[in-house]
């Protein structure tokens, strides 16, 4: 058995980079949530906030369902 150790190593580094995007991503949809709620507590208006934590979780859910259809779509092709 010989192992293409380039190509792990590329499928790790892209691994990696999604990861760290994805939690990024969420991240600053949690940050956007609480600037919402802390502009609240003041009595001023957290539309912007609150509408960017939302892209922010909506982008998150598009990723996750985005390689979820890619994975079924490949073992699907594969099981044909």
């Amino acid at each position: 058995m010989k192992i293409d150790w380039a190509a792990l190593g590329s499928v790790f580094g892209v691994s990696l980079v999604a990861t760290v995007a994805l939690v990024g991503l969420f991240t600053l949809g949690i940050v956007g949530l609480t600037k919402q709620e802390e502009a609240a507590a003041r009595g001023g208006s957290a539309a912007l906030a609150r509408t960017a934590a939302y892209a922010c979780f909506a982008l998150c859910a598009a990723a996750v369902v985005s390689v979820v259809l890619r994975t079924v779509t490949r073992c699907r092709s594969r099981v044909s």
